[in-house]
C-alpha cells in the first residue's frame, strides 16, 4: 500500500520522537539567562547536537566589545544551510536567550523533566522547543529523499530578550544571510503574522539626599518619581481608548518593571531610577509614541520643585506588519495545521514584540509557527514552571515539515 509524502514524514517523525525529547532536554539543560546573557556555550553544546545529525553548523561570534556595550557577555550565532537545488530559501528561526528562572519553581528549571506528558524547564516553550521542531522538521524532510528545489537554513540566534539586534540583526547586517521567507518561533494553534514593537525607557529622578531628622533640607527623589508614575499610570487609561484594528492585539500600554532608589531608611533619597516598556500596536508611529511618553515625564517632574529627570531610551524595536509574500506559508500552515491539530489556525497578531521584525523590515516575508499552546500564559513562558506539552511538539514538527516540503517540492 502506497504512502503520500505527508504520511512519510509523520511517520519519520513519530518514529523518532523519542530523540527529538531528549534533544530539547539537553538544549533546555544549558542555562541561557539574559541577563546576564554568557550565551555562547549554548550555542556550542546545540552545534555538538547538530553535527551528530549530521550538519554542518556555522558559528558566527559577534564581536566580544559589541556585546559588552549591549550589556551581555557573549554570543555566537548558528547558520545552518541545506541546499537542494535552485529556488528561494526558507530560514528558521528560534532564539535560545531566555529571562531568568525566577522562585516559584516545582520542577528544576534546567532539568527537562518530564510529567503527565508535559516538559518542565525554562525556555521549554520560549524557544527552545523550536530548536527541536525545526532540527527535526528538516531531517524529516531529508529522509524523504524526494527531489527538491531551494533550500533551507536554520538560524538559532541568541539576543531575543535584548532587542534581537546582535542576534538576527547582526547575521542580517554583516550580510551571512538572506532567505526568502521566514518561519521563527511561535506556537502551535495560530498563525501570527503582525506584533507590537515596544519603547523601553530609563529615567533616572534626581533630587538632593539629606538626613532624615532634617528633610526640609533635601529634595526627595521619591516623591517626584512618585508623580512621574501617577501621570505615566493616567496615560495607561487613555490607551485603552487606543484600538488596534489587527486580531489578538487590543491597545498599547504601559508597564513599570523596575524602580531602585535610594540610600538607607535614614536618608531622603536623591535619585531613584525607574525602567519603563510601552508596548506600541501596528498602527501607531514609534517617533510619535517616545515624544509623548518623553513629554508626560518631563511635564510631571516640572511640577515637583527641585526635581530634574534624565531619560534614556534602552530598546525601540518596530511593530511588525504583514507583507504580501507571506502568504504561501501562511496557506501551508493553516492548511496542514488544520489537519493535525483537528481545528482551524487562524492568523493573528499578538501584542508580543520579537526579533522577526527585524526580517520584515528587511523584506523578507515571515511568520511566527512553532510547538507550544495558546496563549503565553497556558505555557508560563516567563514565569515558573514554564512547560510544553509534547503532543503539541510532536504535530507543531509535522506541519513545518509538510510546509517546507510544499514550498521546496
Amino acid at each position: 500500500m502506497s504512502t503520500t509524502p505527508y504520511q512519510q514524514l509523520d511517520a519519520w517523525i513519530d518514529a523518532h520522537f523519542d530523540e527529538e525529547v531528549k534533544t530539547l532536554q539537553a538544549l533546555v539543560q544549558v542555562p541561557t539567562d539574559t541577563p546576564p546573557g554568557n550565551n555562547a556555550p549554548h550555542a556550542e553544546r546545540t552545534a555538538q547536537l547538530l553535527e551528530s545529525f549530521g550538519f554542518a553548523p556555522e558559528k558566527h561570534p559577534v564581536p566580544a566589545q559589541a556585546v559588552k556595550d549591549y550589556g551581555l557577555e557573549s554570543i555566537t550565532n548558528l547558520i545552518v544551510r541545506r541546499k537542494y537545488g535552485e529556488g528561494r530559501t526558507i530560514a528558521l528561526n528560534a532564539h535560545g536567550d531566555v529571562v531568568p528562572p525566577g522562585e516559584g519553581w516545582t520542577h528544576p528549571p534546567y532539568g527537562g523533566e518530564v510529567h503527565d506528558g508535559k516538559l518542565y524547564a525554562r525556555a521549554a516553550a520560549v524557544s527552545k522547543s523550536d530548536f527541536a521542531s525545526y532540527i527535526f522538521a528538516v531531517r524529516a524532510l531529508e529522509s524523504l529523499g524526494a527531489p527538491l528545489k531551494g533550500g533551507v537554513e536554520l538560524h538559532f540566534t541568541y539576543d531575543e530578550e535584548f532587542g534581537g539586534e546582535l542576534g538576527p540583526g547582526w547575521l542580517l547586517q554583516q550580510g551571512l544571510t538572506k532567505p526568502d521567507l521566514l518561519i521563527a518561533a511561535g506556537f502551535s494553534y495560530q498563525v501570527v503574522t503582525a506584533h507590537n514593537g515596544c519603547l523601553q525607557m530609563e529615567v533616572t529622578v534626581h533630587g538632593k539626599m539629606a538626613h532624615a531628622a532634617i528633610p526640609d533640607t533635601g529634595v526627595d527623589a521619591l516623591q517626584g518619581a512618585v508623580a512621574i508614575l501617577n501621570a505615566l499610570y493616567a496615560q495607561n487609561k487613555l490607551y485603552k481608548q487606543v484600538t488596534s484594528k489587527v486580531e489578538g492585539i487590543t491597545h498599547p500600554y504601559l508597564n513599570v518593571g523596575r524602580i531602585e532608589g535610594g540610600t538607607n531608611t535614614n536618608v531622603v533619597p536623591g535619585k531613584v531610577v525607574l525602567k519603563l516598556d510601552r508596548r506600541m500596536i501596528p498602527e501607531e508611529n514609534p517617533a510619535e509614541v517616545e515624544a509623548e511618553v518623553r513629554r508626560v515625564i518631563a511635564e510631571a517632574a516640572a511640577g515637583q520643585p527641585g526635581i530634574t529627570v534624565d531619560i534614556k531610551r534602552l530598546l525601540l524595536a518596530n511593530a511588525m506588519k504583514p507583507l504580501a509574500g507571506n502568504q504561501p506559508l501562511v496557506t501551508a500552515i493553516q492548511k496542514h495545521g488544520q489537519e493535525l491539530f483537528g481545528e482551524p489556525i487562524p492568523t493573528s497578531g499578538t501584542p508580543l514584540y520579537t526579533d522577526v521584525r527585524l526580517y520584515v523590515e528587511r523584506g523578507i516575508p515571515a511568520v511566527i509557527y512553532g510547538a507550544g499552546p495558546r496563549t503565553v500564559l497556558e505555557s508560563n513562558a516567563k514565569r515558573a514552571d514554564e512547560h510544553l506539552v509534547l503532543e503539541d511538539l510532536r504535530k507543531a514538527t509535522k506541519v513545518v515539515a509538510r510546509t517546507l516540503f510544499d514550498l521546496l517540492s
